[in-house]
């Protein structure tokens, strides 16, 4: 597929040094202050420099207060069978629509770890997407992670606030763990190796097992044990579900506003 990819910031860069691993792609990058880009990559600074230029997908990854103005001048080189993939959070279709008219649409949700392949994104396509359009840019979207189907809109906003925000939940809770086993006497760098290596090994622990979280939780919680006593006070009061609830659920509330 030929591609047009409009901004590559953080998010649009990261997804794209993850594209550029693939071979049967053609990518075209629209950004003034883009820098560093893969190698093969066409440049250009502004919509002028298209000349005649066709793509099977346009995607869009600026941010939403700017499509309105900028995403009018790209639109027309989209091909006549092509789709436009929005990747900016909180602009629905229906604003995209009141942009580039009725034509097939989709938006992704994707999350930081796209950066490493391993993100996890969620697909919603409009009414006028074919079948074909949504398995190829699901196929496409893979190429960085996970890719998970969503039935409508909504869904991608409770995908925001799940996975799409997630990271930043992760990183928060790896700060105060790491904190924590500071305060126990270990200096900055054993306390992130054993923050890390705990974390990235017993989701890989769950990954490969059958078992449920719970019944792995119980697999290494002794009773009256080092284990039982912290998560005691983890799970005092409900307080852990209160939070994680009350966190994700305010994210929703807030991708939903931003529409």
């Amino acid at each position: 597929m030929k591609i047009l990819l409009i901004g590559c910031g953080k998010m649009g860069g990261a997804m794209l040094r993850q594209w550029v691993r693939h071979d049967g792609n053609q990518f075209t990058v629209a950004d003034p202050a883009a820098t560093d880009l893969p190698e093969g990559i066409t440049h250009v600074t502004e919509a002028s420099s298209l000349a005649s230029e066709e793509f099977d997908v346009i995607v869009i990854a600026i941010k939403p207060q700017m499509i309105a103005d900028l995403l009018p001048a790209y639109s027309p080189a989209l091909n006549p069978g092509g789709c436009f993939v929005s990747i900016a959070a909180g602009c629905s279709i229906a604003t995209l629509e009141g942009i580039v008219g009725e034509t097939a649409i989709i938006r992704v949700m994707p999350n930081l770890a796209a950066m490493v392949g391993m993100g996890v994104s969620g697909l919603y396509a409009n009414h006028a997407c074919t079948q074909q359009q949504v398995n190829e840019v699901t196929a496409f979207i893979a190429q960085t992670g996970r890719c998970v189907p969503l039935a409508s809109e909504d869904e991608i906003d409770r995908l925001t606030a799940v996975s799409g925000s997630g990271p930043g939940y992760v990183f928060e809770i790896m700060r105060s763990y790491v904190e924590a086993a500071k305060r126990l006497g270990f200096d900055e760098e054993t306390s992130r190796a054993l923050v890390f290596d705990t974390i990235s090994g017993t989701v890989e622990t769950a990954r490969q097992s059958d078992a449920s979280l719970e019944e792995l939780r119980n697999s290494v919680t002794s009773k009256n044990g080092t284990t039982q006593a912290g998560l005691d006070e983890l799970r005092r009061n409900g307080q852990l579900d209160s939070l994680l609830n009350d966190t994700v659920q305010a994210a929703y509330h807030r991708a939903a506003e931003l529409k």
